[in-house]
């Protein structure tokens, strides 16, 4: 599947009875096995409660006990496995909602062209979505962001990649 901006993989239930699991095609091999239980873990959660929360107690029990034998020094690196081991105490629908294990996952290397958010400096101008945005004070866990057409301010997960802008 190519990639999606809001997601990295989707399970659902066909109107002909059978199910389908997508993972993104650019994701590295780390992030793709991660994809690919929790997506199985939804799979597996219909076949066994039905229709629960996509994301509640009955998945993330599903979804730790598919992984387990996956946190192994052969499988995810050393330096990996204390960031997975937390995240699956309490697992979120989004990997990316864990910015510690989202970058660990990633290498902490932006894709090519672009850079996380916490590199660009306090008051620089960056794209997103083809909106510009000026950087400003870290919250707790977020960055305050400026829209320069809207003057609004939006709050940006640390981990998020944006190009810096070049006026022309």
């Amino acid at each position: 599947m190519n990639q999606r901006a809001s997601k990295h993989g989707d399970f659902r239930s066909l109107p002909n009875g059978r199910f389908q699991i997508t993972v993104n095609n650019n994701l590295n091999k780390f992030q793709f096995l991660l994809t690919l239980v929790h997506e199985i873990a939804h799979h597996v959660t219909h076949q066994k409660f039905g229709r629960v929360q996509p994301h509640g107690m009955e998945w993330k029990a599903v979804f730790q006990h598919l992984m387990l034998p996956f946190l192994h020094p052969d499988i995810y690196p050393n330096e990996m496995l204390p960031y997975l081991a937390n995240y699956l105490k309490n697992p979120k629908a989004s990997t990316d909602s864990d910015v510690n294990l989202s970058l660990v996952l990633r290498g902490s290397v932006a894709e090519s062209g672009k850079n996380f958010i916490f590199d660009i400096p306090f008051g620089n101008l960056f794209v997103f979505k083809n909106t510009i945005y000026k950087r400003g004070n870290k919250r707790r866990t977020r960055y305050e962001c400026l829209n320069m057409s809207t003057k609004k301010v939006y709050l940006f997960n640390q981990n998020i990649e944006v190009k810096i802008y070049n006026e022309q």
